[in-house]
Parts: structure tokens; C-alpha cells; sequence
């Protein structure tokens, strides 16, 4: 008896301190690998997008752009109109342009993403100096198009790797918060800018269809950064909210958050607790889900918005229908 009571005030007795540390120890061991492993993996995923991005934007302006004397927008545009007024090399040029934008970088967003859109506009400048791409076409809307579009995959690509391959939405950022306009608006005058210099300097046909390959630039670029699927935001309230939450959770298939709310606050209402329901749809998804609403509830308020991305949950996960 004497023998069992020992035991159990040994076992109640706190851990010597030397075994709790060395437990600490191989938590904090472990948890610093893995921090090593996810670090390792997400530079070898930022390396791989940034050159990937790298060779397509050099495909489009070496294949397409440089051989027909073809502009874009931003600083890639301002070095291609320099090519064209001076017929200094592309890559000198390249280099020379985004060198005040990378300085801007390193004072406003950091060394470490200075360092990155460094190396990625050098990567750039050398492979267009030092690989040859065959030219696809010389057909000017085939050059706008198909050159934008590979351009415009290239930053996208470099972006989704953290970096940039064009130094003038560093400038826009720095514009944006000194005199309090948007990043895009920015960089929309830059690039009025730049094709009105086009028009006065060369001709108009060039600066119109420099507008044509950054359009398409443009458009490549949020796609490759966005993605191609749309998610929508969807905010439900009604008093049929459970109903409204089974079909959700068990036709569309999606995850649901319920928010406690009030409903009423309206001239000659009373206010009443209701659950407040938000879900995140594909844009393919919604007019079925507003048809599943409307069975259930057709005067359900309902409140949509766009939604950049979206990690976690059972978002991707897809249903058999």
C-alpha cells in the first residue's frame, strides 16, 4: 500500500526541469525545421514563378516586340521607346530605367524585395541580350496582341513570385501615398504619358498600337494573378436562414460562417435577432445558388462582392453534381 502511494505522489510530482527542457527543446527543434522545410519550399516556388516569368517576358519582347519596334506601358515601355529614339541595347536600357524604381523599393517596401525585382530585371535584361528567340510575326496585330500577352505572363508569373519585373508600380506606390491617389490611377498617367511622348515623337499608329499591347499586357497580367477562377463573397439574411444553411452546406456544397445579427432597423420595424449567413461561390456558381435561394426564401436579402483569393476551408474541394 505504502509502495502505491509513493508512486502516485511520484507521478503527481512535477517533471524534473532538465526533462522539461529537453522536451522544449525538441518542440522548438522540430518547429524550426519545419519553418526551414516551408521556407526552402516557398523560395524554390518564388524562384521557379520568377523564372518562368523571366523567359516568357523575354519571348514576347524578343520574339514579338523589339524585332517590329513595338511599345508598351511602364518602364518596359519607356526602355522600348528609348531603343527606338537611340538604338542603344535593350538590356543597358532595361537596367539603367528600373534603377531609380529599385531604389524607391529598397526605401519603401524593403532590402530583401529590392534584392528580388533586382535580380529578376537583371535575369530579364541578360536573357534578352544573350538568347536569341526566333520572330514569330510581323503582323502588327499579331505583334500587339501575342507580345502583350507574353509580356503580360511574364510579370504576372514574376509577381505570384513576389517580385517585379517592372519598376513603375514602386513608383505608383510611392506617388499613391505622397499626394493620395491610387496605384492605378499612377499608373495609368505614366503610361498616358509614355504613349503620348510615342505619338509626338514617332508617329500615332505606334502609340495605338502601344496601347493595344499594354491592354493586353494588362489584362494577361491580372488573370495570371488573380486566376482564372472569380470567387464572389455572399452575405445572407433571412428568416428562413437555416433552411437557407442547410442547402448551402448540403446542395452547393460550400463552407458557411453564421454571424449573430439584428434585423429591423427600418421605419415602422421591430428589430429582431437573426443569423447572419456568409459563404464564398465561383462566379459559375452563383446564378445556381441565387435560383436554390429564391425556392427557399425569394425575398432574402442577399449582398454580393468580388473576392481576390481565397485559402483554406472546402473553398477548391469539388462536388460530384
Amino acid at each position: 500500500m505504502r509502495r502505491s502511494v509513493h508512486r502516485a505522489l511520484l507521478r503527481a510530482l512535477p517533471e524534473p526541469a532538465s526533462v522539461r527542457r529537453g522536451e522544449r527543446s525538441s518542440y522548438h527543434h522540430a518547429k524550426r525545421l519545419l519553418q526551414a522545410r516551408i521556407n526552402v519550399v516557398h523560395a524554390l516556388k518564388d524562384a521557379l514563378f520568377i523564372g518562368l516569368g523571366v523567359i516568357s517576358a523575354a519571348f514576347g519582347l524578343e520574339g514579338f516586340l523589339l524585332p517590329n519596334g513595338f511599345l508598351d506601358g511602364g518602364a518596359t515601355g519607356i526602355a522600348l521607346l528609348a531603343v527606338r529614339l537611340t538604338g542603344l541595347s535593350f538590356s543597358v536600357l532595361l537596367v539603367l530605367i528600373n534603377l531609380p524604381f529599385l531604389f524607391l523599393a529598397y526605401r519603401l517596401v524593403g532590402r530583401a524585395f529590392a534584392l528580388r525585382a533586382g535580380i529578376a530585371i537583371g535575369a530579364l535584361a541578360l536573357t534578352t541580350s544573350l538568347v536569341h528567340f526566333p520572330d514569330v510575326t510581323h503582323d502588327k496585330l499579331l505583334v500587339a496582341a501575342f507580345g502583350g500577352f507574353f509580356l503580360g505572363t511574364g510579370i504576372g508569373l514574376a509577381v505570384r513570385g513576389g517580385s517585379v519585373l517592372d519598376g513603375t508600380e514602386v513608383l505608383a506606390l510611392a506617388l499613391g501615398r505622397r499626394i493620395g491617389v491610387t496605384i492605378g490611377d499612377v499608373i495609368l498617367l505614366i503610361n498616358v504619358a509614355v504613349f503620348s511622348v510615342a505619338a509626338w515623337l514617332i508617329d500615332l499608329e505606334t502609340a495605338m498600337y502601344a496601347m493595344i499591347t499594354y491592354l493586353a499586357a494588362s489584362k494577361t497580367l491580372d488573370l495570371v494573378v488573380e486566376g482564372i477562377e472569380e470567387y464572389t463573397g455572399v452575405t445572407i439574411t433571412s428568416p428562413h436562414h437555416a433552411e437557407i444553411r442547410h442547402m448551402i452546406a448540403n446542395v452547393m456544397g460550400r463552407g458557411i460562417t453564421v454571424y449573430s445579427g439584428k434585423r429591423g432597423f427600418t421605419k415602422g420595424a421591430h428589430a429582431h435577432e437573426v443569423d447572419i449567413l456568409y459563404c464564398v461561390l465561383t462566379r459559375l456558381e452563383v446564378g445556381r445558388f441565387l435560383n436554390e435561394v429564391e425556392k427557399i426564401d425569394p425575398n432574402a436579402f442577399i449582398v454580393m462582392s468580388p473576392v481576390k483569393d481565397v485559402r483554406g476551408g472546402i473553398m477548391r474541394k469539388r462536388r460530384a453534381h
